[in-house]
């Protein structure tokens, strides 16, 4: 589910937004009446959708988009003479229809889901000790049980998924494990 951070300056509308979003079956993680607090909610949630409005006490939307991490899109609700300064983020003119916001909502969501699938899916990167520290356990492995480099490389991979930690977690246990038994 995609967490949603509803920032309007009027602290009724923004809590009306809520209501409307969570009676649609929506997670609203906070509700805010500056930019400040909306960026300080965002950065505790990592990713999801910031609906706001043009203009808010300490900051406009702009800003408050620079200011956002990167996981992170803006669903900007403006009157029609302000949507054609708006670049960069998805708008909804005011007055809105409910279903032109859910279904908005709907398609920004469903992107921040695809984006975050497609991180998942991304070779873990790691750095030079975590590569050493995984070398030296299948290294051990290797001697020990007669694998080879293939081998042991998948007998960590495997017991790092069942054991629910990372590949490093469980190389660095199998290594702790081997200095034990010496």
């Amino acid at each position: 589910m995609t967490n949603i951070v509803v920032v309007f300056p009027k602290l009724e509308d923004a809590k009306n937004l809520k209501n409307l979003l969570v009676r649609n079956g929506y997670d609203v993680a906070a509700v805010c009446t500056t930019g400040a607090q909306a960026v300080h909610c965002a950065d505790g949630l990592v990713n999801g959708i910031l609906l706001s409005a043009y203009k808010l006490p300490d900051m406009m939307y702009s800003e408050l988009k620079e200011y956002l991490p990167p996981g992170f899109d803006m669903l900007l609700l403006a009157s029609r003479n302000h949507l054609s300064e708006c670049a960069d983020v998805v708008t909804l003119p005011m007055p809105f229809a409910v279903r032109d916001l859910l279904n908005t909502m709907d398609m920004i969501s469903q992107a921040v889901m695809r984006r975050k699938k497609k991180m998942r899916q991304q070779p873990v990167q790691r750095n030079n000790d975590e590569r050493k520290i995984i070398n030296e356990a299948k290294a051990v492995l290797m001697e020990r049980n007669n694998l080879t480099e293939d081998e042991a490389h998948r007998y960590i991979q495997k017991c790092s998924m069942d054991s629910g930690n990372n590949m490093v977690e469980t190389a660095q246990m199998l290594l702790t494990m081997a200095d034990a038994r010496i």
